[in-house]
């Protein structure tokens, strides 16, 4: 795969992959600027960032905000000159600001989902930061792409096209995840079918919109299949999080390693969507149980006093170690993953080389 950089306007990654986006804390500096060091596109999830700050629980946008620049700082140091972005998600409260913080402090890109990124060129406006919204779905892909061309006469610079094998939150309803496994729809076809969108669009704007295929990608044969279905590169999470570099703790790398199979389930978010998860001991003795009482207002949709749990809390305990107190978000294959890793390794075992 030497031969399959990825270009995205006038950034070139060596290879072409781009770390997926993991909140709360699982992908900030240290993992984002050793994937950027190998040739990848390395993202900070902007979710929570600060979490670890002091000031978090008196001021959690103020420190959010901080930590965005603070994070990318550090990435910058380890990328030795890679391409470094955030993951933003539509649902964040404050999501104007954060983009603005993240573009203004020189992100190379920013890839935003759990929503419709619909005035995302806005925000990035008179910077140099690439722009992706991440779709599921043809009708995604054409509203987003319709408004961006009517609204601000411009494309994205790269797509992500999210199938249903991811990690975390998922753009399906149970019952589409439910056809999906049953092999009642075909994906694949979808991907066509937004490939095709695309396609339209870099005609009329004359430039190459790349298109990166995310969920489920575990191997090297599953980074060349994304390459022949026509796709350009790959956004892979869950593979990442079994790595020495990776911010979580290493009691959250261990649950991926012991986890199984059998061991995944789909949740119910406070947030409204469904997620993929591990079934541990607190989704099955914890959510629901406690009230939140310390909310920190980290998203537009959810309602603290409806909440079955606080998803912040959840998803700080797990990134902390403290499995039982929280919520471990993974993909589809995690059951696979059975050692730690360096990125470097990783990163050669994708791309065979």
């Amino acid at each position: 795969m030497a031969e399959n950089i990825l270009k995205i306007g006038d950034l070139t990654l060596k290879h072409p992959i781009i770390q997926g986006g993991m909140g709360v804390g699982v992908s900030r500096s240290r993992l984002a600027g050793a994937v950027a060091r190998e040739g990848g596109m390395g993202i900070i999830s902007t979710a929570q960032i600060g979490y670890d700050e002091p000031d978090f629980y008196e001021h959690p946008m103020e420190t959010n905000l901080m930590a965005v620049k603070k994070h990318l700082k550090l990435a910058r140091e380890e990328a030795n000159g890679g391409v470094v972005g955030f993951n933003i998600m539509v649902a964040t409260r404050g999501y104007e600001q954060y983009v603005r913080t993240a573009a203004e402090a020189g992100a190379d890109t920013i890839i935003s989902g759990a929503g419709l990124p619909v005035d995302l060129p806005a925000y990035v406006a008179g910077t140099n930061t690439k722009i992706a919204p991440i779709v599921s779905s043809e009708k995604a892909a054409k509203v987003i792409l319709k408004f961006w061309d009517r609204k601000y006469k411009r494309t994205a610079d790269f797509i992500v096209i999210e199938g249903p094998k991811a990690g975390g939150h998922l753009g399906f309803s149970r019952e589409q995840l439910d056809q999906l496994a049953r092999q009642e729809l075909d994906y694949e076809q979808e991907i066509g079918r937004i490939l095709t969108v695309v396609k339209g669009y870099e005609e009329k704007f004359s430039q190459k919109i790349p298109v990166v295929l995310a969920g489920g990608i575990f191997d090297h044969s599953d980074v060349q299949h994304a390459l022949q279905l026509g796709a350009d590169g790959v956004q892979i999470a869950t593979r990442f999080v079994a790595t020495k570099e990776c911010d979580a703790a290493d009691a959250y790398k261990q649950a991926y390693i012991d986890a199984s199979e059998e061991d995944i389930c789909i949740v119910d978010s406070p947030v409204g969507m469904p997620g993929r998860a591990v079934n541990n001991n607190f989704l099955k003795n914890v959510a629901g149980k406690e009230p939140i009482t310390n909310c920190t207002r980290c998203l537009e949709h959810c309602n603290p006093a409806e909440a079955p749990y606080c998803i912040t809390k959840a998803l700080i305990e797990a990134v902390k170690g403290n499995l039982d107190q929280g919520l471990i978000f993974c993909g589809s294959n995690v059951g696979k993953i059975h050692e730690i890793v360096t990125v470097k390794e990783l990163m050669q075992e994708l791309c065979l080389k």
